[in-house]
């Protein structure tokens, strides 16, 4: 179940209120009349199955509740009520199936910004990727995967492609292109500094690297682990199964492949670099393009079932 809080103007609280009660699968509907100081108006609670909830998102903007209101969603971790239980049955369809278009945009909007944490992230997870290729650590790796945060603006810009969101997809575009960018040159100066101190050889990175040489070695098996983890990563999203994401994260080699192109770079070892990059751009399509045809799917399901 999800619980909305609405801040309606006196003179609409009746509209949103009979778009409530016609709404299959609503509960637990109130009306606070004249509660609201900031804006000023009435403050309307109800409880929605999350399968109504998107249509009752989109009759509520329709009302410029969104302008001339407030509509607040929070999710319902334990609800005791038989009218919640019955709500839930009456709504169409199941809960876990159900997309929530307005939330994940918001989602992959903050996930997706150029703030200076997201470019620390991807810059750290770049150069303990960059430890991780150098000593043939896959335990590194697999560490580095996990704390990238690339895959939200993956995410975002597959959300742009299905809403038509144009702000969106260069907003999401741009924090993935200045970030690795970023991160990259980072760790080139991170790569030499840690030559001059005798900590990274290049040898080491020329040598037999069986636990990590397959961050250069681009292959069909990259493309397709990348298009089965941008499916699961989008299904996770979508359905709030965020744990997931962490399985998704060290399932392809987007950082690890940045990482040993900055390493490789900072030597002047053009064939891996050139390799690892190949890896980076191949990972990086195959991800948006199951993220994008995983929305679309989910779309089409979802209105289909509806009917």
């Amino acid at each position: 179940m999800l619980h909305l809080r609405l801040i309606t103007p006196s003179g609409q609280t009746e509209d949103a209120v009979r778009l409530i009660e016609k709404t299959v699968g609503t509960t637990h509907l109130c009306v606070l009349t004249g509660a609201a100081r900031d804006p000023a108006g009435d403050v309307v609670l109800c409880d929605v199955a999350r399968e109504s909830a998107d249509d009752l998102l989109s009759g509520l903007k329709n009302l410029n509740l969104d302008t001339t209101g407030s509509i607040a969603v929070e999710n319902v971790d334990l609800s005791l009520s038989d009218r919640a239980d019955r709500a839930e049955k009456e709504a169409p369809g199941e809960g876990a199936d159900a997309v929530l278009w307005e939330q994940l945009t918001e989602a992959t909007h903050e996930e997706s910004t150029l703030s200076v944490t997201y470019l620390a992230f991807l810059t750290l997870a770049t150069m303990i990727a960059a430890c991780g290729v150098v000593l043939d650590n896959a335990i590194l790796i697999v560490g580095a995967m996990a704390v990238g945060p690339e895959f939200g603006p993956l995410a975002g810009i597959s959300t742009a492609a299905v809403q038509r969101k144009p702000r969106l997809a260069l907003r999401s575009l741009t924090a993935l292109l200045v970030g690795f960018a970023a991160a990259i040159v980072l760790t080139v100066l991170f790569s030499l500094f840690m030559d001059a101190v005798g900590l990274f050889t290049q040898r080491q990175l020329e040598g037999e690297r069986p636990q990590t040489g397959f961050v250069y070695a681009p292959d069909w098996f990259s493309f397709v682990v990348a298009v089965l983890a941008g499916a699961a990563g989008t299904l996770s999203l979508t359905s709030a199964k965020s744990g997931a994401l962490v399985g998704v994260a060290i399932s392809v080699t987007t950082v690890p492949a940045a990482a040993n192109a900055a390493v490789a770079l900072s030597y002047g070892d053009t064939t891996q670099t050139w390799g690892s990059t190949e890896q980076l751009l191949l990972n990086l399509l195959g991800i948006t393009l199951a993220g994008t045809l995983t929305l679309l799917t989910q779309k089409h399901l979802w209105r289909l079932r509806r009917v």
